[in-house]
């Protein structure tokens, strides 16, 4: 009994030997089925695009020469009358520098900062690429995490277009490889020098020390030689114009890796973090406010026409610094091809307008001749005029003239601060006039518990509604704005792309202007054009068409239209703002002949003056204060800005202009 029970269970064991192994069979045979199926897939799916994209990148590289990377195209732009505004060139033939006559120390400051294994790999970093590629497939095909290297990085500025897409990443990684086979190292690298953009339209090291700092690049200093360095990685975030003390934090992050790979003696890297940056202010440099303000509005314009979404609203911090890499990374792409691409910028901008409005500018405030250690007066003004028949732009001043502009701040579009009252017409009479409030409609201005103080500290008791207008009565705005509430009446600015408000905003201050970082001249110009445009927002830009090297329109002569405000509620408002230059806060600073409407402002401690008024042609804002807010004692609404508001719009007006204002019957 007990032999046959063992003779069971051998047989039993080499069915199931038998079964095991069939099994394993059949599934090395399902593999392998799989295997070929999913080749067979991934070769019909991928396997033709990849061929396909070495084959051009094969192409491309080797129909190049040294000569590729020494060309570039000029960039024109025009007025709104056809006349030459300026010319953009890329300065690479200018300021080329070969290989031999590199520093060592820009070479060491390079390779630290953006490819350490530059003299060792072929052209690619696989494991970064590997990390890219994981983020690409997290993010469904958006490209959110960079892994070039140098060689890629020139093969992207040279030979790419700037989509952001897996497959402009495959061909840039064969393109990176062929330049390799094709080129030896010091000539990529002479190449990446001469064709990595340093912002502000400088194109290679060389230019960059110029433009900067007004030296060939064996005059620099350590410092500056990691300063500029600090620049390609991202040039929007790091421009020096603009961002200067987070340039300063990158330059000290790239000398402490010098140190740390024994690039530099401790003695210079202490002596290097030390040495303050002096930039270069001078006139052959001059990037004026009609300039800057067109390169804005032709990079914002092709980012448009790319599929790029504009955002002002965002969900978490994540969600923003998301939104700001991207925005980055694409705004940078375009305005590093802005300077090299060729490219015929029409704008709407009105030279003769643009002169009137800088002179207005200055000479209201030319008794003002304090200026800082760096030459730049310190009492500022801003203006914007757009052209209510388009809703663009014809003429921004960023600040004052000075003898030597240089590369300066543009506050008409760049600086944010408090408007004071002349946001009421925007959050807050405009919204209550479409739910039902009129000018005639019986008010009471007293003292609120808590709330604010009218200026003079007077109230007047029962009123009109016009009549608070007229005297901006900051009592019965704060009313009308709880009563709107702060949700409601922010989300008009929203609505109108304004695009520094933040969480701290959605409180009844906002109603008199307390904003926590402010709003700029070219957005406040938009937003009183769209009460004058029966409510109808328009983008504020100063570009009609753009065409590229090629003749091929990239942008077209249209511009879209979104309604703010219900009509009737618009045309209230502009009539009830005719008040204030009439018979308010601005009395005596109207038009000769023609009709105009508009509001003053003016923050705490007479910190900034506002003054934004239209016609039915035009509309202009007008900014002024210091840079760094201090009180100036005679500054509000109605002095300075009103001023420079009535000299420049006297002027743009010609005889004849007596059109009048869209009405609408409030009163039936």
């Amino acid at each position: 009994m007990d032999k046959r029970k063992k003779d069971s269970v051998k047989k039993d064991k080499r069915r199931i030997g038998k079964a095991i192994k069939l099994i394993l069979k059949l599934f090395v045979l399902l593999f392998l089925l799989a295997l070929v199926v999913g080749i067979f897939y991934f070769y019909n799916t991928y396997g033709r695009i990849l061929i396909k994209l070495q084959k051009e990148a094969r192409n491309i590289v080797h129909s190049s020469s040294e000569e590729t990377f020494r060309s570039s195209q000029t960039s024109i732009v025009y007025d709104i009358n056809g006349e030459l505004i300026s010319t953009l060139r890329g300065v690479k033939d200018v300021y080329y520098i070969e290989y031999k006559d590199i520093p060592t120390t820009v070479l060491n400051a390079i390779i630290v900062t953006e490819d350490k294994k530059f003299f060792s790999h072929e052209g690619v970093d696989y494991l970064a690429n590997v990390r890219a590629a994981i983020s690409l497939l997290k993010n469904k095909g958006e490209i959110t995490q960079g892994a070039s290297t140098i060689t890629q990085q020139l093969a992207r500025n040279v030979f790419l277009t700037h989509e952001v897409t897996y497959e402009r990443k495959i061909k840039e990684i064969f393109i990176a490889q062929e330049l390799e086979k094709v080129y030896a190292k010091d000539k990529i690298m002479e190449f990446y020098i001469n064709n990595i953009y340093y912002a502000n339209g400088h194109y290679g090291i060389l230019a960059a020390a110029n433009g900067y700092f007004g030296k060939g690049i064996n005059q620099l200093s350590l410092s500056q030689i990691a300063f500029l360095c600090s620049i390609p990685n991202n040039p929007s975030m790091y421009d020096p114009l603009t961002s200067i003390e987070q340039t300063l934090e990158r330059r000290d992050r790239i000398l402490r890796q010098m140190h740390n790979d024994g690039k530099i003696n401790l003695i210079d890297y202490r002596s290097a973090l030390n040495e303050p940056i002096k930039l270069l202010s001078r006139e052959s440099v001059k990037n004026d406010y009609v300039e800057t303000f067109v390169y804005h509005s032709a990079i914002k314009a092709l980012m448009k026409e790319e599929g790029f979404v504009f955002r002002n609203q965002f969900t978490s911090d994540e969600d923003k610094n998301t939104y700001n890499e991207a925005f980055d990374d694409l705004y940078y792409r375009y305005q590093s091809l802005l300077y090299s691409g060729g490219y015929r910028i029409y704008t709407s901008i009105d030279l003769d307008k643009q002169e009137r409005l800088q002179a207005s500018v200055d000479e209201v405030l030319e008794g003002f001749i304090d200026t800082t250690d760096e030459g730049i007066y310190k009492l500022q003004g801003a203006a914007v005029c757009i052209d209510n028949d388009s809703g663009r732009v014809a003429a921004i001043v960023g600040g004052r003239s000075q003898e030597h502009m240089g590369y300066t701040l543009n506050r008409g579009y760049q600086s944010y601060r408090q408007p004071g009252s002349a946001i009421k017409p925007l959050i807050v009479y405009t919204p209550s006039f479409e739910r039902g409030y009129t000018p005639e409609s019986m008010m009471v201005d007293e003292q609120i518990p808590g709330g604010p103080k009218n200026s003079g500290g007077n109230y007047a008791g029962e009123m009109k509604l016009q009549r608070a207008i007229e005297l901006s009565k900051n009592t019965i705005a704060w009313k009308l704005y709880e009563e709107l509430t702060p949700q409601v009446g922010i989300s008009y600015l929203l609505k109108m792309n304004f695009s520094r408000i933040v969480e701290d905003d959605y409180f009844p201050a906002a109603s008199l202007g307390g904003f926590t970082i402010g709003v700029s001249p070219l957005e406040m110009a938009a937003a009183f054009s769209t009460l004058e445009n029966d409510g109808y927002y328009r983008e504020p830009t100063c570009i009609v068409k753009i065409i590229d090297a090629d003749g091929n329109e990239l942008v077209k002569d249209t511009i879209s239209t979104k309604q703010i405000y219900k009509t009737s509620a618009a045309r209230i408002a502009t009539e009830a703002l005719t008040g204030v230059i009439s018979n308010g806060t601005a009395k005596g600073l109207g038009l000769t002949n023609t009709i105009s409407a508009g509001k003053t402002g003016t923050t705490d401690e007479r910190r900034d003056g506002w003054f934004v008024g239209y016609t039915p042609y035009f509309t202009t804002s007008v900014w002024v204060g210091y840079d760094m807010p201090k009180t100036l004692e005679d500054l509000k609404g109605s002095s300075y800005p009103a001023i420079i508001w009535n000299k420049y719009m006297e002027q743009i007006h010609e005889p004849g202009m007596n059109r009048t204002f869209e009405t609408y019957d409030w009163r039936e």
